[in-house]
């Protein structure tokens, strides 16, 4: 499933102005800071919203053309669209609620189809249950049934997890892991939060006061972002082996060793810190820090005293952030060879 999207709105001072195309498959992320406009383009794709000028083609099929005149409406789109909330019926059973969308859609899952939803999404013992009676994770969960037994062609994902305390988002990123691992249907997710997209993205559109900035792979284009804390690498990895009671990973570069239970074999996700990056000249001996890679420094971004340097470790990216002073002392520049050496790593999958 493809989707070309052109929207161009303003609503009081603030004007959403983006142009891009999300490739069939996988989960695209809509990320950014609040206001960014990802909200208001997810209404856009659901009809929610009529944008000034516009085109939107979802699987070839148009569903916006103002020049042309052209509007499907919302209930005409087959688009799954999950909120914040779970806006549950509070009158129905989960059963009834995740059977909702599908009375209404005019191609109906089969009752296998049904089956294996309800297993996807681990909701076999819940099915009697009224929603007062769910954690707010259990609620995620059957509102994300609900829209995937509507049969849709896209999903959209509009911040699952904004309204869920710590514990309750890693319990349901799992199941958000598996439904994108899974399920056929292509998600739109709508996030702030650089880790959800790290962890759940294929590819990520990056936007800002209502323009997109950059697009691109989320192996490519999230190594660097944040303020705060930022991602050093988001690598895609397998479990390889095991050795000293760690793991290991390889991936596009080489391999890593990390704590993570896991099966020879599976696919997982790795994320590094900017800040857990180290960059050596020369290989060090002697030091506790398990994964030391060679790399090849693409870039140095100097912003005061700190910088970024980007650097390749076979097809795999990866950026550390250091001190302008150990750029100048190391003498690091593009082309230059180094070792990166890597004090810890997240493995998630």
């Amino acid at each position: 499933m493809s989707a070309e999207i052109a929207i161009r709105h303003a609503r009081g001072n603030f004007t959403l102005d983006v142009a891009f195309t999300a490739a069939s498959g996988g989960v695209t992320a809509l990320f950014g800071p609040s206001g960014a406009g990802k909200t208001s383009i997810v209404h856009a794709l659901a009809g929610l919203m009529r944008p000034a000028e516009g085109r939107i083609v979802l699987e070839g099929r148009i569903v916006l053309d103002t020049k042309a005149g052209i509007f499907v409406p919302p209930e005409k789109r087959r688009i799954g669209l999950v909120f914040q909330d779970a806006r549950l019926f509070p009158h129905m059973s989960v059963e009834k609620n995740l059977l909702f969308g599908w009375r209404r859609s005019p191609v109906r899952a089969g009752a296998d189809q049904i089956a294996r939803t309800v297993a996807l999404l681990g909701l076999e013992k819940l099915l009697a249950r009224a929603p007062r009676h769910l954690s707010g994770g259990e609620k995620s969960r059957v509102a994300l049934g609900r829209a995937l037994l509507a049969s849709p062609d896209i999903l959209l994902l509009d911040e699952p997890l904004a309204s869920l305390d710590a514990a309750r988002r890693a319990e349901i990123m799992p199941w958000l892991e598996r439904l994108r691992d899974i399920a056929r249907t292509p998600i739109f997710y709508v996030s702030h939060s650089l880790d959800e997209v790290a962890r759940l993205a294929d590819r990520v559109v990056l936007l800002d006061e209502g323009r997109m900035t950059a697009q691109g792979s989320v192996f490519d284009l999230l190594a660097g972002l944040g303020a705060q804390k930022p991602l050093g690498a988001v690598l895609a990895a397998r479990i390889v082996g095991t050795q000293d009671g760690l793991c290991v990973l390889g991936f596009d570069g080489g391999e890593l060793l990390g704590a993570h239970a896991g099966e020879i074999g599976q696919q997982v996700r790795v994320r590094i810190g900017a800040d857990d990056i180290l960059i050596a000249r020369e290989a060090p001996r002697a030091i506790s820090a398990n994964n030391i890679l060679p790399v090849t420094i693409r870039a140095v971004r100097l912003a005061g005293p700190r910088a970024e340097v980007e650097m390749r470790c076979g097809g795999a990216r990866l950026v550390a952030r250091i001190t302008a002073a150990s750029v100048q002392r190391l003498q690091l520049a593009a082309g230059v060879a180094a070792f990166a050496v890597i004090k810890s790593v997240i493995v998630e999958g």
